[in-house]
């Protein structure tokens, strides 16, 4: 199922990354959008469930009349990393699975498996 994740800055001030309803014209499953300064001089990005620190979940929906400001696009990496937060799993990318191949072993057979267990 394909998700209209949007970004957006509430009323509050806050930068929040959700699922968008559009009938209902709500945030569903909020998740805190968090910058961190580094000791580099850059910037990190932090997501957390917006009830945090008492919600350790990514549930819940803002109502669209709280949203000051909708941002035009969201990064796809950021897009990912949400969609994995929200639901504990992890999302492969093509270029993940290029190395697959290598799992078999020589010749694309397993004769042993424990060889593919060994360092």
């Amino acid at each position: 199922m394909a998700y209209d994740i949007r970004l957006v800055k509430l009323i509050n001030g806050d930068m929040v990354l959700g699922k968008w309803d559009a009938q209902e014209e709500k945030i569903k499953d909020p998740a805190l959008l968090q910058m961190l300064p580094t000791q580099q001089g850059g910037v990190q990005m932090l997501l957390l469930p917006f009830g945090y620190p008492f919600d350790t979940e990514i549930t819940g929906e803002i109502d669209g009349a709280h949203i000051l400001y909708e941002y035009k696009t969201v990064p796809e990496d950021l897009k990912t990393k949400y969609l994995e937060a929200s639901s504990n799993l992890t999302i492969s990318t093509p270029s993940d699975l290029k190395n697959l191949g290598n799992l078999t072993g020589p010749g694309g057979k397993v004769t042993d498996l424990g060889s593919l267990f060994k360092k």
